[in-house]
């Protein structure tokens, strides 16, 4: 009796911590589905971009069903644990197995993330370039949507300034570019940010400070992975003693 209670106990702790990572993990979903200065909204605008770079922009819907998912097993470990339900507990262990395969194979797929990146990168430049090139400046919403990732990326266009060139903005502007790609103590009088304003302000392009944002927050990623990982692992062994404790117990 004793050691059931323990157990029980054991699957509130694992199951809780699940339960909160699952919460967590649907917060940061619904954040970027909602986020519209987000460069994967920019993926959406482009005409014919690759595949795989198209997939990014489903991240979001993946974040939410994980998030989902670990919230349901969470809640299901809990019952199982508290009803002393053999079934439950069976098959609380079976989804979290599956689900532990999953992020493994997720994990394979991260870490060859930024080689991946960089080949996803050179393939869809001409698509991107091209979208701002044709509706940058007529198109309210791509051109909303860069201005957004601009400001708070403090980044220009998609590879440098000259992405802009023949823009309908750029020919509405007198061959002009967006305030952005210019620094503030570039721009003449009028707040006009020339090419010779946007050549020496060198301002990062926007891909690459994107990349940059992953690769120093691929840590805290990892970290939270690993946590998981070692949370699901733990209740996966706890619930299968209550399962054999249950069992004999009956």
């Amino acid at each position: 009796m004793c050691c059931t209670g323990f157990l029980k106990v054991m699957m509130f702790i694992f199951n809780g911590g699940i339960f909160v990572a699952g919460a967590a993990i649907l917060g940061v979903g619904v954040w970027v589905k909602v986020d519209s200065a987000s460069l994967l909204g920019i993926v959406e605008q482009v005409d014919d971009a690759p595949s795989g770079l198209s997939q990014l922009a489903n991240i979001s819907y993946l974040l939410m069903a994980v998030g989902g998912v670990l919230l349901v097993i969470g809640f299901l470990g809990c019952c199982g644990a508290i009803r002393e339900s053999r079934c439950m507990l069976l098959t609380f262990f079976t989804i979290v197995l599956i689900i532990f395969l999953v992020e493994v194979a997720g994990a394979v797929v991260l870490l060859v993330f930024e080689d991946l990146a960089d080949k996803l990168l050179i393939g869809v430049e001409e698509e991107v370039v091209n979208s701002i090139r044709k509706d940058y400046g007529s198109s309210d919403s791509l051109t909303s949507l860069w201005n957004a990732t601009m400001i708070d990326f403090k980044c220009c266009g998609f590879t440098n300034y000259t992405d802009f060139d023949g823009s309908p903005y750029y020919t509405a502007h007198k061959n002009s570019y967006p305030p952005m790609c210019c620094n503030e103590t570039l721009t003449d009088d009028t707040g006009v940010c020339s090419r010779e304003s946007a050549q020496l302000s060198s301002v990062e392009f926007c891909f690459d400070k994107l990349l940059q944002v992953i690769k120093d927050n691929a840590v805290i990623v990892a970290g939270v992975a690993l946590g998981i990982g070692a949370l699901e692992i733990a209740a996966m062994v706890v619930s299968m003693v209550l399962y054999k404790s249950i069992g004999t117990k009956g």
